[in-house]
């Protein structure tokens, strides 16, 4: 999944946990990890809503000002069946000093 870089800080913060996403399937699956520029969300449960379930209370928890700035971010391509993504933050690796490259 790709957020826009205004998403991205709360995203890392984990003030945004979730994704209004207009698709012709689901194109992500609960479980799987999908990089950021640091770290990774992993999905923890895909359902599909209706436009009514779109809110601005849920615009707002998704990273939004309201429901038609949200609805501006959220279709993608010619899809027209909505998602309701949650998912969590997972910050990267920090590798130990033993699987460090030496210098």
């Amino acid at each position: 999944m790709v957020f826009t870089k205004r998403l991205r800080e709360g995203v890392r913060r984990g003030e945004i946990t979730c994704s209004v996403r207009i698709w012709t399937r689901p194109h992500v699956k609960v479980g799987a990890r999908y990089r950021m520029d640091e770290g990774a969300i992993e999905v923890d449960s895909i359902k599909p809503i209706g436009f009514p379930d779109i809110t601005p209370e849920l615009a707002r928890e998704s990273g939004f000002l309201g429901v038609i700035d949200l609805l501006k971010v959220a279709k993608h391509g010619k899809g027209e069946n909505i998602y309701l993504v949650r998912f969590h933050y997972v910050r990267p690796r920090t590798k130990r000093p033993s699987e460090r490259k030496p210098a």
